[in-house]
């Protein structure tokens, strides 16, 4: 959205000099520690991000773009262990986890109601809701910034696309090229609990749920999982399966 100040070439361009937190507010911190002035000094259009589910965000962004992205549930578990477990407050084994998660138990409501949420309302409203899939971006990160951006109503032009922005906007958002930057290197994100600005750049890769469940575990999840999408249209296929 702000391609125009910042164009990907850009040495000083924030993504390089600073962690992805802090270049996008975390909705739920602003709000939660009174600090909705910092809210009303963002410059517009504002980009923020978000974990709350769909029927919990405020009425005021009833009119604002919503970018969701859905990653498979399996994998989307592991990543979310590792990740509390980097800020040292989290020693609860993965089986544990993986439990609460099979009986809806999770830090934002069940696994497939936050799914549900964001997946009907891209369904009913695909000019204001966007329903990404991590594996999708991951495949083909190029096309994906081109879907953002006619999304957005930022569509590249001509001159952008002969001069490589996509290519080179998908290349500076990879998670390669993030981590290797000193500014994720070092640091905590967070208002309440910190996270260490290297947590959000373990792996993001596909299919590594392999490596932490049993087949048994795997199925269970994906009845589960299944058995709660049944009939809307969302479904999952796992990358790497196991016989």
């Amino acid at each position: 959205m702000a391609r125009a100040k910042y164009p990907p070439s850009d040495a000083n361009h924030p993504l390089r000099r600073l962690n992805p937190h802090e270049c996008v507010p975390f909705m739920e911190n602003l709000f939660s520690a009174g600090q909705e002035a910092k809210l009303e000094a963002l410059p517009s259009p504002r980009l923020l991000q978000t974990h709350m589910h769909y029927s919990m965000l405020p009425r005021s962004l009833a009119d604002c773009k919503i970018v969701f992205v859905c990653r498979e549930p399996k994998d989307m578990l592991v990543s979310m262990w590792h990740f509390l477990k980097s800020a040292g407050y989290f020693s609860l084994p993965f089986s544990d986890l993986f439990e609460l998660a099979c009986q809806g138990q999770n830090p934002y409501g069940p696994i497939w109601g936050h799914l549900l949420g964001y997946w009907t309302a891209s369904t009913a409203r695909p000019e204001m809701v966007l329903f990404l899939r991590y594996e999708e971006m991951l495949a083909d990160p190029v096309s994906t910034v081109r879907q953002l951006a006619r999304f957005l109503g930022v569509p590249f032009t001509a001159a952008e696309e002969a001069a490589g922005f996509p290519a080179d906007i998908a290349e500076m958002c990879s998670i390669d090229a993030l981590r290797d930057l000193d500014a994720n290197k070092t640091g905590n994100a967070g208002m309440f609990f910190k996270f260490p600005h290297q947590a959000f750049f373990r792996q993001g890769v596909v299919g590594d749920w392999v490596n932490h469940m049993t087949p048994e575990m795997a199925r269970r999840i994906d009845a589960i999982v299944g058995d709660k999408l049944h009939g809307s249209g969302l479904t999952f296929t796992s990358v790497r399966t196991l016989a």
